[in-house]
């Protein structure tokens, strides 16, 4: 009894973890808001960044404001490496990122360590 007890923790164990890392998550897709020339969009960074997509204008000035909520030292920076920016995020406080969208085009941003992600879509 304890053996099949085992193996089936075991099994939803590694059903979880598949989907964990392979499994199809929902990401949310936002548009930034324009303003006097100058499109800007918060991001929340607590477990992750909200949102995860960031749709910008092509030609238009931009700013992500990101405000970091999570204490863990993984999501103290934001590294953008096709625009070679790497930068600190304090806790609850907001930094503002300033963003070439000279170029279309999708680019990707993470964390310090490379665990969590975002993407950012020019166009």
């Amino acid at each position: 009894m304890t053996k099949l007890l085992v193996l089936i923790i075991g099994l939803l164990l590694i059903g979880f973890i598949a989907w964990w890392f392979f499994g199809h998550h929902a990401t949310k897709t936002v548009e930034a808001a324009q303003t006097t020339g100058q499109q800007s969009i918060d991001i929340d960074v607590n477990g992750g960044y909200s949102p995860e997509q960031v749709v910008l204008k092509q030609g238009v000035p931009a700013v992500l404001n990101f405000t970091r909520q999570d204490a863990s030292s993984c999501l103290d920076r934001v590294v953008f490496s096709d625009f070679g920016i790497n930068q600190a995020l304090p806790q609850n406080q907001t930094q503002a990122i300033k963003i070439d969208t000279s170029k279309p085009g999708e680019y990707q941003w993470a964390c310090g360590m490379d665990m969590f992600h975002g993407k950012l879509i020019i166009k």
